[in-house]
């Protein structure tokens, strides 16, 4: 059967640390350990297939991710924004990071009350003042 928490006893004797992976309740602890071992598992080192990748995921710099798109560039009437199709690199960079600064200001304001807007953060969300949906 399942249990409704730890014996307190049991998490005095070993526990150093306590992590939680959001507000929500799981029936068991499986899934808890799985997304635990995948998040650390993936930043040693021969993990992941580029060794740059956990430096380029989200939360790297207190920021949610950019939405990210595929072809093809149309898919039941939704199209990917065209300075994704662009090909000027500087303003995809740009478009990226305005989205990302937007995604975590509606979805976390958490974490937006911790950041700081740096000059270039400012230039790109004048550029790009909308949030992709």
């Amino acid at each position: 059967g399942r249990y409704e928490g730890f014996d307190q006893r049991a998490l005095d004797m070993v526990v150093d640390e306590e992590i939680s992976l959001g507000d929500f309740v799981l029936a068991g602890g499986e899934l808890a350990a799985l997304c635990i071992t995948e998040a650390v598992v993936r930043l040693l080192p021969g993990a992941l297939g580029n060794d740059a990748s956990p430096e380029e995921e989200s939360f790297t710099d207190g920021l949610l991710e950019y939405p990210q798109y595929t072809k093809p560039a149309e898919f039941r009437g939704l199209s990917v924004p065209e300075v994704l199709r662009s090909g000027d690199h500087a303003r995809v960079d740009r478009w990226r990071r305005a989205q990302a600064l937007r995604r975590t200001q509606l979805r976390r304001p958490d974490l937006w009350a911790q950041y700081t807007l740096s000059a270039e953060d400012e230039k790109a969300l004048r550029e790009f003042p909308t949030v992709a949906e």
